[in-house]
């Protein structure tokens, strides 16, 4: 296993140390790898050369880039995608073409040195490529190989593909979202992605801390949708016993009030979970007859009578604007109250930048990027991003370099193709 101390992540990170081959696109692999570059893995993307992930072109928006003649001509050329930044901080990319017997062997050499695969082609294409997991575990025994698609890798649908949208949909989430009287609705983040992305991630976590006891290498398998059903929580309870779900908009099933209602100039939510919780919001709204009322009395009774709760307190709340709500009822009464932001509001507020949630990092196309740092803070190791997303390719070369190639083998990589060339702008053919 790789010990390099040129880790993206920082020094004194958990995973220091660690190297991740990714081979995924789009979100839910991406997402993976970059929860492992967060705690200091490095990460190395293998992209198809000239192409590379399908995500460096997904928008607009795109963001032109300055002048520059460094490596990464799809970055330089065509301008740099925001929501590609956000998936692929702290990473290095490398181009190789897996179609070529050289660029596979590349690909070989690199597992040899690495600690954790990550691919999420559908089941079997891996393995025509040449880079399934057995044809790895004979090249590193203690690889940990994590493979993600749609649906898994058993099952009538297997073969079936499937994005964030689909499984959205096949999941039961987008039939308990959206207002009550109207059509199902997607969550407006690709939230199944992430939540597989995450799941990856901690299976990966899992077989490491396996291997440091075992010494034995691991297979990690999920799908997309498997994924998901462990999240309908109270949804699934609810099933379990034969009762239905339905959209509610933003209430809630099993708590009362619990929802967005409308201000004077906005919104807020209400969260109020509990008897104390409850008496103290009608006395802080100047409602105390609500926590008298019968129909209100206990949670089961709110929850039975939602409908003449939300209009009274629609009511009252809607007579002053979101801020003042917000100074009385969280600032002044402690209570579970908040706003309800757009994204720009939700990246830039007192809180967000007392903990430093968004920082920067110096990206050599484009200059400074805006960075999303992950939640993670520990006592004893370091946590965070240091570097910006890579161009496409601008790795390729110091990789192999560290893996031994001198300027011969670079060139007769370039000549077969299995790299591009960098100096006449495109893959040989």
């Amino acid at each position: 296993m790789t010990q390099s101390t040129d880790d993206a992540g920082g020094d004194g990170g958990l995973l220091d140390g660690i190297r991740v081959l990714d081979l995924s696109t789009f979100v839910t692999g991406g997402f993976c790898s970059l929860m492992l570059a967060n705690q200091g893995a490095e990460v190395i993307k293998v992209e198809r050369p000239e192409v590379g992930d399908d995500n460096r072109h997904s928008g607009p928006p795109f963001v032109a880039s300055e002048e520059y003649d460094g490596p990464g001509r799809t970055a330089a050329d065509r301008g740099e995608s925001p929501y590609f930044w956000t998936v692929n901080y702290d990473k290095k990319s490398v181009e190789l073409n897996l179609k070529s017997d050289e660029g596979l062997a590349v690909l070989y050499e690199l597992a040899e040195e690495a600690d954790v695969f990550v691919e999420n082609y559908r089941p079997g294409t891996a393995d025509r490529l040449g880079v399934g997991y057995d044809d790895l575990r004979e090249e590193n025994d203690q690889l940990v190989y994590c493979s993600i698609s749609a649906f898994g890798d058993s099952g009538p649908w297997r073969d079936r593909p499937g994005y964030d949208l689909l499984v959205q949909g096949m999941s039961g989430m987008m039939s308990v979202t959206g207002p009550e009287d109207g059509d199902p609705v997607k969550v407006g983040v690709p939230q199944t992605d992430l939540v597989t992305g995450m799941w990856a991630a901690f299976g990966i976590l899992g077989a490491l801390y396996r291997r440091e006891r075992t010494g034995e290498g691991e297979r990690v398998e999920l799908g997309m949708l498997d994924a998901v059903l462990p999240w309908l929580t109270k949804h699934a309870g609810k099933a379990f016993v034969g009762e239905e779900s339905t959209r509610m908009g933003t209430k809630d099933p099993v708590l009362a009030p619990y929802q967005t209602f409308e201000t004077a100039d906005g919104h807020i939510n209400v969260a109020c979970l509990n008897q104390k919780l409850w008496r103290q919001f009608c006395e802080a709204v100047d409602r105390p007859d609500l926590a008298a009322d019968p129909r209100f009395e206990t949670n089961a009774d709110r929850v039975e009578n939602m409908d003449e709760l939300e209009a009274e307190l629609s009511e009252s709340i809607s007579q002053r604007p979101t801020d003042e709500w917000i100074e009385l009822l969280a600032d002044d009464h402690g209570l579970p109250v908040g706003p309800v932001y757009n994204v720009d509001e939700a990246l830039h507020n007192e809180q967000v930048e007392a903990r430093n949630v968004v920082t920067s990092a110096d990206h050599p196309a484009v200059g400074e990027i805006p960075v999303v740092e992950h939640p993670l803070n520990f006592d004893h190791a370091e946590s965070g991003f240091d570097a910006a997303p890579p161009l496409l390719g601008e790795d390729t070369e110091p990789i192999l370099r560290e893996l031994g190639y001198d300027d011969a083998r670079i060139e007769s990589l370039r000549e077969s193709g299995a790299i591009p060339d960098e100096r006449r702008g495109r893959t040989p053919e």
